[in-house]
Parts: structure tokens; C-alpha cells; sequence
């Protein structure tokens, strides 16, 4: 006997079920905001209403789900790391033992808003430097700039020896530990002669020399007036220094072979 026919409504073989779309209902966690025909229209407008309220996510709008049919949403990004919290005077001089200075210290770093380093620095340079002012210079086209710390009164030598005298080498002498070269060292060159002690540096751009390393006291620097900015010189003095017979010069004068020293 032959098997009847299903009708229209009985299953189909070989026929593959037509794919339902994605809706926003099927994401766990959103909210449907559409209504169905068969709602009825009091209760489903209110349930619209606050349904709508709710926004979905970037990666779970429905615009990414359409685009994607039957893919999983990708995840959130992950917060990055957190920046690490501003330092405290408390911590960077937890080392220290302040005694009960400890919170004379630390009030001073706030109140100056100085880190521990800084605040020893202008605790040192005003203990150590008592008496003394710090200037600023450097060469004509600005790529040399240095700070020295020195007297507000100057004591000036102008030398006569056939360098000193060719390029009008007038300078005052202070310890290596005063001086600071702030920028421009790849901007200098330097020229030496005869004993080759003495260190003429110079800036390679324009030519200046704002200081140099004296033959008469290579433990220091020989710092040019001129090259100061303006403010801080109060007043100078020039002494004559002939160079031009060096050694003898140098055995005659009582002070100058100590002024690089502390």
C-alpha cells in the first residue's frame, strides 16, 4: 500500500527550515523594546515606554547584531592600567631619619612644593653658598647656557699673555663644584696650546667663549663677566695680570692659586 500524502502543513525531507533572524531579546542582559501585534495597547505602551529608555551597549547595539547575524557579540575592552598615585614627601623621605624634624620637613617640602631632592638642594645651596649669588650666562646664539655660583661683587683679572690679550680674555675664577653647565656641551670645541693645560672652549656656532678651564687653576673655571645676564653683578673689579711672563707671574701672586678651591 502506498503511504498518503502529508497535506500543506506536514514536513517536507531534503528542505532546510528557513533561519530565524537575530532579535535583541535572544542577548541576554537587553531589554525588548518593540511590541508584538498581540499586545494589548495599554500595558504594552507603558512596557514600551520603559523598555525604550534603556540604551544597549556600543558592542550590543542592534545595528553590530544585524550586521553579524548568529555570531556572538565581541567582548567589552578591558580598562587599561592605572597611572601610579602622585608621589608624597612622605614617601620619598621615609629613609630618612628626620627625627622629630620629620614633620618640619615635610610641611616645608609642601609649602615650597619641592621633592626631597629639591628641597635638599635649596637647603644646601643656601647653606653652602652663603654670601654668594647665582648668575647665569652663556655664548651669543643662546646653544651655551651655564649657572655659577659667585660673589655679587666680582673680582676681575684681564691676563696679557698672547692669547688672553689676542681674544680680551677677562674672567673670574670659582671651583669646579660652582659651576654648572646647563646645556650646549655637544655645541662646544675647544683649542689648546703650548702646555696644553689650559682648556679654550668655545662655541662652534658663534664663536664665543663664555668660560674656559685657566691654566693657572685647572681645578676651576674662568668665567667671562660679559657673558652674565644682567641683574645679578653688583660690582667689579679688575686686576692686571701679566701673563706674558707667566711662571714668575704665578710664583709672585699670593691668591690666585686658590681661588678654585673650596
Amino acid at each position: 500500500m502506498r503511504r498518503a500524502r502529508s497535506g500543506v502543513g506536514g514536513k517536507v525531507h531534503g528542505q532546510k527550515r528557513p533561519t530565524a533572524p537575530v532579535s535583541v531579546a535572544s542577548v541576554p542582559g537587553v531589554s525588548r523594546s518593540r511590541r508584538t501585534p498581540g499586545q494589548a495597547r495599554g500595558g504594552g505602551r507603558a512596557a514600551g515606554r520603559q523598555s525604550s529608555t534603556k540604551r544597549l551597549p556600543k558592542h550590543l547595539s542592534p545595528r553590530a547584531l544585524e550586521a553579524v547575524p548568529g555570531e556572538t557579540p565581541p567582548p567589552p575592552p578591558e580598562p587599561g592600567p592605572l597611572p601610579p598615585p602622585p608621589a608624597t614627601p612622605t614617601a620619598s623621605t621615609a629613609a630618612l631619619d628626620l627625627g622629630d624634624q620629620r614633620e618640619r620637613w615635610e610641611t616645608f617640602q609642601k609649602r615650597q612644593r619641592l621633592s626631597c631632592e629639591g628641597a635638599a638642594k635649596l637647603l644646601l645651596d643656601t647653606y653652602e653658598y652663603q654670601g654668594l649669588v647665582k648668575h647665569s650666562g652663556g655664548c651669543h646664539c643662546g646653544a651655551v647656557r651655564f649657572e655659577v655660583w659667585a660673589s655679587a661683587d666680582l673680582h676681575i683679572f684681564d691676563c696679557n699673555c698672547s692669547i688672553c690679550k689676542k681674544k680680551q680674555n677677562r674672567h673670574f675664577i670659582v671651583p669646579a663644584s660652582r659651576f654648572k653647565l646647563l646645556k650646549g656641551a655637544e655645541s662646544m670645541t675647544t683649542y689648546t696650546f703650548n702646555t696644553h693645560k689650559a682648556q679654550h672652549t668655545f662655541c662652534k656656532r658663534c664663536g664665543v667663549q663664555s668660560f674656559y678651564t685657566p691654566r693657572s687653576n685647572p681645578g676651576g673655571y674662568g668665567i667671562a663677566p660679559h657673558c652674565l645676564d644682567e641683574g645679578t653683578v653688583r660690582s667689579v673689579v679688575i686686576e692686571e695680570f701679566n701673563g706674558s711672563d707667566w711662571e714668575k707671574t704665578m710664583k709672585e701672586h699670593k691668591t690666585i692659586k686658590n681661588m678654585s678651591k673650596e
